[in-house]
C-alpha cells in the first residue's frame, strides 16, 4: 500500500466517525445582538423592564456562556466513549544499514486505531458528573435571572416610591406657599406676629429641599434601571407604572410545597450531591481493570513514499496488528482506598449543605410572608391616617383662616399629613417588594408582579 492509499485510508475512518457523533463539528455560536442597537423607544412598564434585563443585562449574557460551556463539556466527555484515531510519519536513518533492507535510509508510516472496551465505570461516570454539571449550570442561570427579577423589581418599586414621594413633596410645597400668603396677609394688617411669618418661611424652605431630594433621587432610580437594563444612561426612558395592592392568597404549605419544587438552589444542591456520589464512582475506578481494544495499520520503504523496496518481503514493508489490552493497578498502599473515601465524606458533606439550604428555603419563604402581611396591615393603617391627616389640615386652616386657631397647629397638621403621605408610600413600596421577593423565594418568575393563583 502506497502513501495515497494511507492517506485515503485515514479519511475514511475519520468521516465515518464524524458521521457517528464522535467527532463533532465546531458549533457556530450564535451572535448576540448589541443592546446599543436596540430599539429602547416606547413606554416601559415593569414588566416590560424585566424582560429587557433578561434578555440585555450582562450577568445574563455571561450566565448564557456558561451554561454554552458546559454543554460542550457533556459532548466531550461523551467522545470519550468512541476510538481513538492517530497517525506517524517517520524517517530513521542507520550508519551500517536497515537490518531488513540493507539500506541506510527507513521511512515508515501508521495508523493506530484504539478503543476503550471497559475503564471501571470511569467514562460512564465522568459523562453522567458533565451533564449533571449542565443541568446544575441550568439551574444556575434560573438562579441568576430570578436574582435579576428582583433587583430590577426593586429599584422599579423604588422608582414609583420616589415619584409618589415628589408629588407628597410638591403638594407639601403648594400648601406651605399658600399658608405663608395667608400669614402674610395678616401680618400686614397687623393681625400677626411676624414671627408667624418667620416660622411659615423656614417651613417652606424645609420643604423645598425634601423636593429637591425626592426629585433627584428619582432621577436615581432612573439612572439604576438603566443600568440594570443595558440601556445608556444618557437615554431618556419612559418609565410607566404606579404603586398598588397585589392579591396574593396562597397559604403558607402551598409557598413551601412551590419553593422545594421550584428553588433553583435547591436544584443546585442536589445536583452537587450528585455530582460527589459519580466522583465517588470514579475514585474507585482503579479498584477495576482497563481494557483496551488496538487496531494498528503499518508500512514502511526506504524513501518518503513508503511503498516499500526491493529489499523488504511483502509482509515486512506492509502489515497490521490488532489485539485487546487490560492493565490494572494491584496496589498503590492505600492511595485509592483513602482517595475514595475522601469523595464518600464530600458526598455527606454535600447533604448536609442541601439540608441546610432547604432549611433556609423554608425561613426565606416564612419571612416574605411575615413581611408582606406587615406591609398590607401598614397599607390599611397609613390609608386612613392620610383621610384623618387630610381632615386635620383642612380644619386647622379654616381655624387659622377664622382668627380661632394658630399659625402652629396649621404647620403641624402640614407636617402630619406630608408624614401620614410618606407612610403610605413606603408601605405601598414594602408590599410590592415582599411579594416579589416571595415570588423569588418559591423560584418563580412573576414578571409583572400580576396575581398568579
Amino acid at each position: 500500500m502506497n502513501r495515497t492509499r494511507f492517506l485515503f485510508l485515514a479519511f475514511i475512518l475519520s468521516t465515518v466517525l464524524a458521521s457517528a457523533g464522535i467527532v463533532s463539528a465546531q458549533d457556530a455560536d450564535p451572535a448576540m445582538s448589541s443592546a446599543a442597537t436596540d430599539d429602547i423607544s416606547g413606554p416601559y412598564d415593569l414588566e416590560r423592564c424585566v424582560q429587557r434585563a433578561l434578555t440585555a443585562n450582562p450577568n445574563m449574557q455571561a450566565i448564557r456562556a456558561q451554561l454554552k460551556g458546559a454543554e460542550f463539556g457533556q459532548r466531550s466527555a461523551l467522545g470519550q466513549f468512541g476510538p481513538t484515531l492517530g497517525g506517524a510519519y517517520g524517517y530513521t536513518h542507520y550508519n551500517r544499514g536497515n537490518s531488513y533492507s540493507g539500506k541506510e535510509d527507513d521511512w515508515v508510516a501508521s495508523l493506530n486505531l484504539s478503543q476503550p472496551i471497559f475503564q471501571g465505570f470511569n467514562l460512564l461516570a465522568n459523562w453522567q458528573k458533565a451533564k449533571l454539571n449542565r443541568e446544575s449550570t441550568e439551574a444556575s442561570l434560573t438562579n441568576v435571572e430570578l436574582t435579576l427579577i428582583e433587583s430590577v423589581q426593586a429599584n422599579f418599586l423604588s422608582l414609583l416610591k420616589a415619584r409618589m414621594d415628589v408629588k407628597s413633596a410638591e403638594d407639601s410645597v403648594a400648601r406651605l406657599e399658600s399658608q405663608l400668603k395667608v400669614t402674610n396677609a395678616f401680618y400686614e394688617v397687623g393681625l400677626r406676629p411676624k414671627a408667624e411669618v418667620l416660622d411659615a418661611e423656614v417651613d417652606l424652605a424645609t420643604a423645598k429641599q425634601l423636593l429637591l431630594k425626592s426629585r433627584n433621587n428619582v432621577s436615581t432610580q432612573e439612572a439604576q434601571l438603566n443600568t440594570l437594563l443595558n440601556i445608556p444612561l444618557e437615554s431618556p426612558v419612559q418609565y410607566v407604572g404606579e404603586l398598588k395592592y397585589i392579591p396574593f392568597d396562597l397559604t403558607l404549605r402551598d409557598c413551601l410545597t412551590r419553593a422545594y419544587a421550584n428553588r433553583p438552589d435547591l436544584i443546585i444542591g442536589q445536583k452537587s450531591v450528585e455530582i460527589a456520589q459519580k466522583d465517588v464512582t470514579m475514585s474507585e475506578s482503579s479498584f477495576y481493570p482497563s481494557v483496551t481494544g488496538r487496531w494498528d495499520y503499518v508500512t514502511r520503504g526506504d524513501d518518503p513514499s513508503v511503498s516499500g523496496s526491493g529489499y523488504y518481503s511483502e509482509s515486512a514493508s506492509e502489515y497490521w496488528t490488532a489485539g485487546v489490552d487490560a492493565s490494572m493497578e494491584i496496589f498503590q498502599w492505600g492511595a485509592d482506598y483513602y482517595d475514595s473515601k475522601r469523595y464518600d465524606e464530600m458526598v455527606n458533606q454535600m447533604q448536609a449543605d442541601l439540608e441546610n439550604t432547604r432549611l433556609n428555603a423554608g425561613f426565606e419563604v416564612k419571612s416574605s410572608i411575615l413581611n408582606l402581611q406587615e406591609a398590607a396591615d401598614r397599607i390599611t393603617v397609613a390609608k386612613k391616617s392620610v383621610v384623618a391627616a387630610e381632615e386635620a389640615y383642612r380644619m386647622a386652616v379654616a381655624r387659622y383662616q377664622a382668627q380661632v386657631g394658630t399659625n402652629t397647629d396649621v404647620l403641624n397638621a402640614q407636617e402630619r399629613l406630608s408624614l401620614a403621605e410618606a407612610q403610605l408610600s413606603q408601605a405601598m413600596a414594602d408590599y410590592g417588594t415582599a411579594v416579589s421577593k416571595l415570588y423569588v423565594a418559591m423560584g418563580e418568575k412573576n414578571l409583572g408582579l400580576k396575581e398568579v393563583k
